[in-house]
């Protein structure tokens, strides 16, 4: 005859996959929005403009020698 284990027990290991469940659903949130939000070097420099940078400055921050 089977012995169950306590309920402490069951609850931590249904406790365990519901975070692993979690980091699962965030990885996939993080794709979600790395679709819907791709980062090029368009609007990587439009961004940059935006922030006042002149092309010198943003060349300079690459290590970039013009």
């Amino acid at each position: 005859m089977p012995t169950q284990k306590p309920v402490a027990e069951r609850v931590a290991v249904i406790d365990l996959k519901i975070a692993k469940k979690k980091a699962e659903i965030e990885a996939l949130e993080q794709q979600k929005n790395k679709l819907l939000h791709p980062v090029n070097m368009r609007t990587v420099m439009a961004k940059a403009k935006e922030a006042g940078m002149t092309p010198e400055e943003i060349a300079e921050k690459l290590g970039i020698e013009l």
